[in-house]
């Protein structure tokens, strides 16, 4: 397999609707960002790693604990759009889209990321999906993924999919993980493009690659993750760190 040279990037916005401040939210003892950065760390995939954020005092933090950091412009409407601005000064094979908001991030998240770009070239982004359970496939706070033959999502949405018209029970259902890898031209191209009518109706960014005609890989794990978007899962991650010993 090629040599990668991989970039890691923890987009950390300040200011979430659904949990303020969340980045800087303490976990067992840390800041939230840190959690995920000290956990993204430990992929020995990554030739580098780094926040990139929109507030001074996220910079801040990351510099105090000694973990790179650097500013970003406040008005990216997401945090692929503040990997885009990265990768501008920035060169790299790949790019890795670590969110800020997922600190149960493991190395093996980051390994099935990069294999797609190590055994077919031709990738242009790669995504995670994990069966979901019972409960998740009809909340809509869960997006979930259907995947074609090749291995490309053929679609995301926050509603069950595959419709079981029948009610035979047949389909399985798969969690979309929000962390992502790409190529430079596929950052570009998403940063360039307007945001697309499905990716404004279901709210996912990642229906504007779609409908662009860029293919996303999706690339199975079996490693759940707790993406942090409330306070109850701030407090599920926190009993899950404390229960382990890190």
């Amino acid at each position: 397999m090629p040599v990668l040279r991989v970039l890691g990037v923890i987009p950390a916005r300040l200011h979430s609707t659904r949990l303020p401040r969340k980045v800087l939210r303490e976990i067992a003892g840390a800041p939230m960002v840190a959690h995920v950065f000290r956990r993204a760390r430990q992929s020995p995939l990554l030739s580098d790693l780094l926040v990139a954020t929109d507030a001074q005092e996220v910079v801040d933090a990351c510099h105090a604990l000694r973990i790179p950091a650097v500013m970003t412009s406040a008005d990216h409407p997401s945090g692929t759009d503040r990997v885009w601005e990265v990768s501008r000064s920035r060169v790299a094979d790949v790019y890795v889209n670590i969110q800020g908001d997922e600190p149960l991030i493991t190395p093996g998240h980051i390994g099935a990321l990069v294999q797609p770009f190590q055994r077919r070239p031709e990738t242009q982004v790669a995504t995670l999906k994990i069966r979901a359970a019972p409960e998740e496939v009809t909340n809509p706070d869960v997006v979930k993924v259907v995947v074609g033959a090749q291995g490309n999502a053929l679609y995301f949405s926050r509603l069950p999919i595959p419709f079981d018209r029948d009610r035979t029970g047949a389909p399985t259902y798969w969690k979309h993980l929000g962390i992502y890898a790409y190529r430079r031209e596929a950052l570009e191209s998403f940063h360039r493009f307007p945001p697309s009518p499905l990716e404004t109706a279901e709210r996912l960014e990642q229906l504007r690659f779609l409908e662009n005609g860029i293919p996303i890989q999706v690339v199975e794990t079996a490693e759940p993750t707790i993406g942090v978007d409330t306070e109850a899962d701030l407090r599920a991650v926190e009993a899950y760190l404390k229960s382990r010993p890190q």
